[in-house]
């Protein structure tokens, strides 16, 4: 079973992840069992790459780049007129969003980023590396870098 690839110290939430298969596979859910197995074989090729334990915000940070995977791929199927497989990865996705920290929404985020170009002083567009990379780690797994990159730039833009 693919809960005892992780020594007893695992992260509470990686072990949440573990108990939510389990009831998945006792309620016959085969979307949610394909979907939370797959997590969790990410899971544990990051914790060997990583030679370690993975700690929650790690956790997180892998929940995130599969979110990002099917919002990739529902524009795609979408694109192609596949709104069968479309549907079948937002299912997929809301699925490991349950695991993600709450979203910030964009009131927050629009005042951290006014914070950090009073901050710098950036003026301009020119600046947008240097508020990106303050603003990011604030708002990590709180908040997409799209949606954080198109407020920077309306921000930096407005500015400038």
């Amino acid at each position: 079973m693919l809960t005892r690839i992780y020594s007893n110290d695992m992260s509470s939430l990686l072990e949440q992840i573990s108990q939510d298969l389990n009831s998945a596979i006792k309620a016959r859910d085969a979307v949610a069992v394909s979907t939370l197995r797959f997590l969790l074989s990410g899971l544990h090729n990051a914790k060997i790459a990583k030679g370690k334990d993975l700690a929650d915000d790690e956790v997180i940070s892998e929940i995130a780049k599969g979110v990002k995977r099917h919002q990739e791929s529902i524009v795609a199927y979408e694109a192609g007129g596949r709104v069968d497989l479309a549907e079948k990865e937002k299912t997929e996705m809301a699925i490991l969003r349950k695991y993600q920290p709450a979203q910030l929404p964009a009131q927050e985020i629009e005042k951290i980023v006014d914070e950090v170009i009073a901050q710098f002083g950036a003026v301009g567009i020119g600046d947008l590396s240097k508020v990106m990379a303050a603003v990011m780690p604030k708002v990590k797994g709180k908040a997409d870098g799209a949606v954080v990159s198109e407020i920077v730039k309306s921000r930096l833009s407005t500015n400038g």
